[in-house]
């Protein structure tokens, strides 16, 4: 009891002395339009994803439609429910006092707020594991990951996600309303215990880590692919090289640019032991950052699809008059022979194949 008690008095603290404050009508406002737009992107992510994968079933590429569906899904997920909670305390004019008194809903809303932050992470760094040894290990891919293998993941991910998540919890440390009054996390004013250190550094880290993942695995695929495209003889995979190497740019750069502000300031506040006024209006700017990247993470998939980029090929080839591509580079090809050449060209017979392939053709 005494315990509980604590845990519904702990999060109150911030309330007493807040120096940072937001307008009520543009942040309903501007939440209301965050939460609507993140919602009808990330469903229409979600069927173009679903139709994709019904397409790919039997193929390789039906391992990175299903992380891929489940990262948007969770970003559907988390501007549903985050995005609720945010507008209802906006709504009720930030007074948690008044509707928080066991410190359920603050509970709740910071559990949310780092599993919905941490998953979409982790999952970014799964798939470009995935990606990597589908492009560098294509027979192991072939044979290895199926999707049986890719749901377990999935389900690891998430379950390892949520123990972060709910480890304040079990230690009966409470998530604590932050000096804008209108969401909840870790504690991040007057930070002393080594242990409220220790979960903002953790989840910075972990965020920070898979980036880094992320970023190291996307270099390795995109310089496997072009390397493979500039040594391959044949056309075939080159459109869908490069459209894997758009993918692979957009979702590194987003990832690192929305995240990266918010998980430095979460590390500097864990390691420091000041943390100054000033810095509310930081944190409170890289959240909607971070925000920012569950919007954007599906029209990645929307928009950098190939029929797009062959459509916006075409009218910026008709603007410009330049001649750089020819169009028949984005004909059709399917992945197992995108996966082929680059078993190929990592085999020692792969010139002789190659030198073989005209004459082979003649004789037909």
């Amino acid at each position: 009891m005494n315990s509980s008690k604590s845990l519904g008095l702990a999060g109150f603290g911030v309330l007493k002395n807040t120096t940072c404050h937001t307008e009520k009508k543009i942040s309903v406002f501007f939440s209301i339009i965050f939460m609507t737009v993140g919602i009808l992107s990330n469903s229409l992510a979600i069927a173009i994803l679903l139709k994709a994968y019904q397409r790919f079933r039997q193929k390789s590429k039906a391992s990175f439609l299903l992380l891929a569906s489940g990262l948007v899904v969770t970003d559907l997920f988390g501007h549903l429910i985050n995005g609720t909670i945010a507008v209802f305390v906006y709504a009720s004019d930030k007074d948690w006092i008044r509707f928080n008194q066991s410190n359920i809903l603050c509970s709740v809303f910071g559990i949310c707020m780092v599993f919905f932050g941490l998953c979409p992470l982790l999952l970014g760094s799964v798939m470009a594991v995935e990606r990597c040894i589908g492009v560098t290990k294509p027979i192991f891919h072939s044979t290895k990951m199926t999707s049986k293998h890719v749901k377990m993941m999935l389900t690891m991910v998430c379950l390892f996600a949520v123990l972060i998540a709910l480890l304040p919890i079990l230690r009966f440390r409470a998530y604590q309303i932050q000096a804008s009054r209108t969401w909840c996390f870790y504690k991040t004013e007057h930070v002393e215990d080594w242990e409220d250190r220790f979960y903002l550094l953790l989840f910075s880290c972990l965020g920070l880590l898979a980036l880094a993942i992320s970023f190291l695995c996307n270099a390795i695929t995109g310089i496997t692919l072009l390397r493979v495209k500039f040594k391959s003889q044949q056309r075939q995979g080159r459109s869908h090289h490069f459209e894997m190497i758009i993918q692979l740019l957009a979702i590194m750069c987003v990832s690192c640019i929305c995240w990266s502000p918010f998980l430095v300031a979460m590390a500097r506040i864990g390691i420091n032991e000041d943390h100054s006024n000033e810095t509310c209006e930081t944190i409170l700017f890289a959240l909607r950052m971070a925000t920012w990247n569950q919007i954007l993470d599906p029209w990645v998939y929307i928009l950098l699809r190939k029929a797009v980029l062959k459509n916006l090929y075409k009218i910026t080839r008709g603007c410009c008059g330049m001649h750089i591509i020819n169009l028949h580079m984005w004909e059709l090809s399917s992945i197992k022979n995108s996966l082929k050449i680059a078993a190929i060209s990592e085999s020692p017979v792969s010139s002789k194949q190659i030198n073989l392939q005209p004459l082979n053709s003649a004789g037909q």
